[in-house]
C-alpha cells in the first residue's frame, strides 16, 4: 500500500542510536553541529518581529501565485543592493528552499530523469530527489589550496536526461563560492547542453571577505533559478519564507516562468501573514549578520590558534557560511570516529561520510555556537586525536 519512493530504511544509525542514549542519560554533551541560530544565543529584535505581523492586511485572503507584491518588491530590493538586477514577475515565494527545489524539480524533470549535485555537500538533496523520482548525478569538488568545480567529472556525469545543475554558492559545509571564471564555465556548459542551472544562496551573505563572487542572480547565459530565504538571510528558521529568483534566455525564462506559476497557484502554499511581514523582517537582517560574523570569525580564530599547536589535525580553507571543515587523522571510520569522541569527551559532530566527503579524516563543526562551548568543545576534539 506505499510507494516505492519512500521506502527507505528508516533505522538510525550508529551515531545518531549513541547520541540518542547520551541525551536520554542526561549527560552534557558539547554538540558542535548545531545550526538553528534561534537556539544558539543571538540577539534579536524581538518587538520588531512581532510588530511585523501587526499589518491588518495579514487578515485578508489576496492570493498570489508569486506571492505579494511587497514581499517580492521587498526581495527585488535585496538583489539590488548586491548590484543585481530581477522584476518582481521573475519571484516565486515558497515555504522554505525545500519546497523551491520541489516546484524546480517539478517544473524540470520527468521521472527518472537527472539532477547533477556537488559532492561534498548536504544530504537533503537526496531525499528530495526520491520524493520527486528524480535521480541524482554527483560531480566532484576537489580540494588544492582551496575548492574547486571538477569540470571533468560534471561533463561526464551529463547523460540524456540530465535537466539541470545544483550549485551551493557557499557551498554547504565546504564554505567555497563558486569563482567568476568557474561560474561563467558552468553557465556555459549548462546552456550548451540544454540544461537549467540552479544556485542555491541561502548563506551567500556570510563571507569572511570584504569582496566575493557575485550572485547568480546576474546570469543571463543560462536558464538559472536562484534560491534563498529568511531562514539563514535573517537567521529566522520558523518562518518558512524562500524564494525562487529566476533569470536566463528569455525564451525559456518566460516558458520556465509560466509553468512555475502553474505549480505555485495549484499549492498556494505561502501563508499571507509571514508574506506581510516580510519586508519588515527582510530589513532586519543587518543586525543578526553582525552578530553571527562576530561569532564564527571569533570562532575560526579560535580553532586556528587551536590547531596551531596540533601536529596532526589542520582545517580546510573556508571563504563563507557557517562550518568548518577540520582534517584529522583517518586511523578509523569518521563515523567510529564520532561515536568514540561523543561517548569518551561529551563532544557531538558530524563526520565527514554525512556530506559524502570521498574519504575518512574529516569532521564538519558549526561556526555558530556559542564561543566558551566552541572553545571547549575543540579542545576536547583536538585531545581526542
Amino acid at each position: 500500500m506505499f510507494a516505492d519512493r519512500t521506502d527507505w530504511n528508516l533505522e538510525e544509525n550508529r551515531l545518531t542510536r549513541s547520541l540518542a542514549r547520551r541525551r536520554a542519560a542526561g549527560d552534557a554533551i558539547l554538540d558542535l553541529s548545531a545550526s538553528n541560530p534561534t537556539t544558539c544565543g543571538f540577539s534579536f529584535d524581538d518587538s520588531a518581529i512581532l510588530r511585523a505581523f501587526s499589518d491588518p492586511a495579514i487578515l485578508r485572503y489576496s492570493p498570489d501565485p508569486h506571492g505579494l507584491p511587497a514581499a517580492r518588491a521587498a526581495i527585488c530590493d535585496y538583489y539590488a543592493q548586491l548590484g543585481g538586477r530581477i522584476s518582481s514577475e521573475e519571484i516565486f515565494l515558497t515555504t522554505g528552499t525545500s519546497e523551491a527545489y520541489s516546484f524546480l524539480f517539478r517544473t524540470l524533470c520527468n521521472p527518472g530523469d537527472e539532477i547533477l549535485i556537488p559532492t561534498p555537500s548536504y544530504p537533503l538533496f537526496d531525499y528530495l530527489a526520491e520524493i520527486h523520482d528524480v535521480r541524482l548525478a554527483r560531480y566532484s569538488l576537489l580540494y588544492d589550496h582551496g575548492w574547486h568545480i571538477d569540470f571533468y567529472s560534471l561533463e561526464r556525469a551529463i547523460g540524456l536526461r540530465t535537466r539541470a545543475a545544483i550549485v551551493v554558492h557557499p557551498n554547504n559545509p565546504t564554505g567555497h563560492y563558486v569563482k567568476a571564471a568557474q561560474a561563467a564555465q558552468l553557465s556555459n556548459i549548462c546552456a550548451t547542453h540544454g540544461m537549467a542551472l540552479i544556485a542555491d544562496e541561502v548563506f551567500y551573505d556570510f563571507s569572511y571577505s570584504q569582496e566575493h563572487p557575485p550572485s547568480f542572480i546576474a546570469n543571463r547565459d543560462a536558464l538559472t533559478f536562484v534560491l534563498s530565504g529568511l531562514s539563514k538571510i535573517c537567521g529566522l528558521p520558523q518562518m518558512k519564507a524562500g524564494w525562487i529568483a529566476t533569470t536566463g534566455p528569455g525564451e525559456a525564462k518566460e516558458r520556465a516562468l509560466g509553468r512555475l506559476e502553474v505549480i505555485a497557484d495549484t499549492y498556494l502554499s505561502m501563508n499571507a501573514p509571514v508574506q506581510c511581514a516580510l519586508p519588515a523582517l527582510l530589513g532586519l537582517r543587518d543586525d543578526f549578520q553582525r552578530q553571527l560574523m562576530k561569532r564564527t570569525t571569533t570562532n575560526l580564530a579560535e580553532l586556528d590558534a587551536q590547531l596551531a599547536s596540533h601536529p596532526r589535525c589542520s582545517r580546510l580553507e573556508v571563504e563563507g557560511g557557517w562550518n568548518a571543515v577540520v582534517r584529522v587523522p583517518a586511523i578509523r571510520s569518521d563515523e567510529d570516529a564520532a561515536i568514540d569522541l561523543l561517548e569518551s569527551r561529551g563532544v557531538y559532530v558530524h563526520p565527514g561520510h554525512f556530506y559524502d566527503f570521498p574519504s575518512d579524516g574529516y569532521m564538519v563543526v558549526s561556526l555558530i555556537v556559542p564561543s566558551d562551548e566552541f572553545a571547549e568543545g575543540i579542545s576536547r576534539v583536538l585531545e581526542f586525536f
